[in-house]
């Protein structure tokens, strides 16, 4: 019988299939919605205030311990939060204006409520609840009930959200435009969803891979609650 490697576990992880869940949202608005470019290039912007929301929850807790991080925390979290907003607000002008129609129209951003009402009246409100599960449930599994926190770098914590976005929706907004050019073909749409898909398992597992060392193979991580027992030694 071959045994699975922790790599190849990996891709079948509670985190992974949460993730991979909550993307197949949009391929449900697709077929059975009628989604376009919009709702889904919407959808996956949403993600990034969603992701920024609880990398500060990250800074917030990591270290606990370590009395002098928490000065350091007063200081990177309202500057990751200021910044990584600034960030995102661009990248949303981008999408409201290439695909919402605002620079044709000269809509300005819009705030909240209308961000609200689009939401309501494109139907996202599931597939945004399922994107708020899938990362909290990461948050609680991998970060805190796994220990990541306990080791955590706040300089890394607050580079990591940058990455992933940024290759990952400019290689989308490249393609939605091109997806918009084609006047919405499902057949875009579905690939445009499964590239999204693509990019954030492979994001997840190269973020795992950064932040906690190798297993050696054959053999498995402990969870917090399984190494607080110690393996029992063998009898001669």
């Amino acid at each position: 019988m071959t045994e699975l490697s922790p790599r190849s576990l990996n891709r079948f992880s509670p985190t992974v299939i949460a993730l991979v869940a909550a993307n197949l949202f949009p391929l449900y608005g697709v077929l059975a919605l009628g989604w376009e470019v919009f709702p889904i290039m919407l959808l996956f912007w949403m993600e990034n205030l969603i992701i920024g929301g609880f990398n500060a929850l990250k800074m917030l807790s990591a270290a606990p311990q370590d009395r002098m991080k928490w000065l350091g925390k007063l200081f990177l979290v309202p500057f990751f939060s200021f910044h990584y907003g600034c960030f995102t607000l661009v990248h949303g002008v981008f999408v409201f204006g290439l695909f919402g129609g605002a620079f044709r129209q000269g809509a300005p951003f819009p705030g909240w409520s209308g961000l609200a009402r689009q939401i309501g009246e494109l139907h996202l409100g599931y597939a945004v609840l399922a994107l708020v599960a899938s990362h909290a449930f990461a948050f609680g599994y991998t970060y805190l009930w796994r220990g990541e926190y306990r080791t955590a770098s706040l300089k890394e914590l607050m580079q990591a959200p940058y990455g992933r976005v940024a290759v990952l929706h400019l290689t989308l907004l490249g393609g939605g435009i091109l997806v918009n050019a084609m006047h919405s073909p499902t057949a875009g749409l579905i690939l445009l969803v499964a590239l999204k898909i693509f990019f954030d398992v492979r994001s997840h597992e190269k973020e795992r891979r950064r932040v906690r060392p190798q297993a050696r193979p054959g053999r498995f991580n402990l969870s917090p609650v399984e190494s607080t027992f110690p393996p029992r030694s063998s009898v001669p």
